[in-house]
């Protein structure tokens, strides 16, 4: 089995303005999560967040031992939430396998023990988007699907943003310690995310894209507001938001996204709105 373990440090505000489009993307953006047959993890200075894909094929994978994390097992001091956006699959939580179909969730509490993955049809395999962030308490496992999921309808379609956001870990749904976690969809003919754009310093942010054709990308827009920049991305990239970035951005045609966030609130509208004109 492979696994594999890339680490991020974290970028300053004046160090992002001067990056070209391959500094930017080597800070922030997230490439190559869901290779067939093995986990791959990105850990983030960002909150210690860990960023991670397993496509699991014939084989079951797993993940036990993560030695970024300084401990005996990964889920010691860490809470986690996995996201099927494949074919339907299992996750084993500590031995107790919990199968997970198309856009459904778990949310795993501290010290559950080592994680196993698996695909129902390795012909469809499944996609398990992993996030997991530091953890002063266990909270209950909980299997999460869509319709579980606390809905909030924003936009319309005259601004091209009209959406609905299932949040997936919120205190409406289940507990965490400092994961809220959530999936965006868009009604048809809407393009925008998150515009007019927001920055919250008390907590980072993540977003990861997918449900697109091979030819359409995502122009997302980070930076400070007066000092904004942008990267590409195609189908299963993510990208990490700092506390005082803005992220936001734009498809060439349909697409959805799963954003996470760790840090010090767990109210989902503690943001900081910026005006259009302060944007730069």
């Amino acid at each position: 089995m492979t696994l594999s373990v890339s680490v991020r440090q974290a970028v300053g505000p004046e160090d992002a303005a001067r990056r070209n489009t391959q500094g930017l993307r080597d800070g922030f953006v997230i490439e190559g999560l869901f290779r067939p047959g093995e986990v791959n993890l990105t850990y983030s200075h960002l909150d210690r967040m860990i960023v991670g894909g397993v496509a699991p094929t014939d084989k079951n994978l797993e993940i036990g031992h993560v030695a970024e994390t300084g401990t005996d097992s990964f889920l010691e001091r860490r809470e986690a939430a996995v996201i099927n956006i494949g074919g339907a699959g299992t996750v084993s939580v500590g031995g107790r396998d919990h199968s997970l179909g198309f856009q459904e969730a778990i949310y795993i509490g501290m010290g559950e023990g080592a994680l196993g993955f698996a695909s129902d049809d390795p012909a469809t395999p499944a996609l398990f988007y992993i996030l997991s962030a530091p953890a002063h308490r266990t909270c209950p496992t909980v299997h999460i699907t869509r319709e579980m999921a606390r809905k909030v309808h924003l936009g319309s379609a005259e601004e091209s943003n009209h959406r609905t956001i299932n949040q997936y870990v919120h205190p409406d749904v289940c507990e965490s310690c400092q994961l809220l976690v959530g999936l965006t969809m868009f009604e048809p003919g809407s393009v925008w995310n998150t515009m007019p754009a927001h920055v919250h310093d008390r907590r980072m942010e993540v977003y990861l894209y997918f449900g697109m054709a091979a030819a359409t990308r995502i122009f997302h827009f980070m930076g400070e507001p007066g000092e904004t920049r942008h990267v590409v991305l195609k189908n299963h990239e993510a990208v990490l938001s700092p506390g005082w970035s803005i992220h936001s951005g734009a498809g060439t045609g349909r697409y959805a996204f799963i954003w996470a966030m760790a840090g010090d609130n767990m109210s989902f509208t503690d943001m900081d709105k910026v005006p259009m004109d302060a944007l730069r």
